[in-house]
């Protein structure tokens, strides 16, 4: 079962609707222990970086996030669920993440005719074909809002960057540890055909 992690951040129901336009049901849940025993996990997100932290430990999700990343099943982050996989983020404060990815969350720094958050239809420059990706042209557009970006410091595991004005990482993979920036349940067919190619990863 794909399960998607509620922790009262995130577009749940229409991550959800995506999974089901592609013909796989997915759960939405905040139970720890199903979590625990999901075959997927996906954990999506839109919000404060340190209220996101509180409310997974809060609510005891946060060790069943890492304990399935650390047994290597498929794993799909989205936007903050992104951004909480690395060491620290830079928003209001500075706040520990889940230090799976090394790197840091910054915001962008631009020039003035650039806006802040980055939101719309922006291109991947593809620079490693991750197994999701398979149906995925490089230049295709997809869907972002967000203020801050990933700076990993192990640049093997970034799978594609977006150009705001310069690249900035949008994508990352590791193993069945994949991460994106962009919204794959708001960028029409071809973040639908990301989903799909999720949900039929073979764990």
């Amino acid at each position: 079962m794909i399960t998607i992690v509620d922790y009262g951040m995130g577009n749940l129901r229409s991550v959800q609707k995506g999974f089901e336009k592609v013909g796989h049901p997915a759960l939405v849940t905040s139970d720890p222990d199903q979590v625990a025993a999901a075959d997927k996990l996906v954990v999506p997100g839109v919000g404060a970086f340190e209220d996101a932290v509180d409310e997974l430990n809060r609510r005891g999700l946060t060790e069943p996030i890492l304990a399935a990343i650390e047994a290597d099943k498929p794993f799909l982050g989205i936007c903050l669920g992104l951004q909480l996989l690395f060491e620290v983020s830079y928003e209001h404060g500075e706040h520990r993440g889940f230090g799976v990815l090394a790197g840091e969350v910054l915001r962008f720094d631009l020039p003035h005719q650039y806006s802040v958050p980055h939101m719309g239809w922006n291109q991947l420059s593809i620079r490693r074909r991750a197994p999701i990706l398979e149906g995925i042209d490089d230049g295709d557009y997809f869907y972002f809002v967000h203020s801050y970006y990933v700076a990993p410091r192990e640049p093997e595991v970034v799978a594609a960057t977006t150009d705001y004005p310069e690249p900035f990482c949008s994508m990352v993979w590791r193993g069945n540890l994949f991460a994106t920036q962009f919204h794959p349940e708001k960028s029409q067919a071809k973040g639908l055909r990301i989903l799909k190619n999720f949900a039929e990863l073979q764990p």
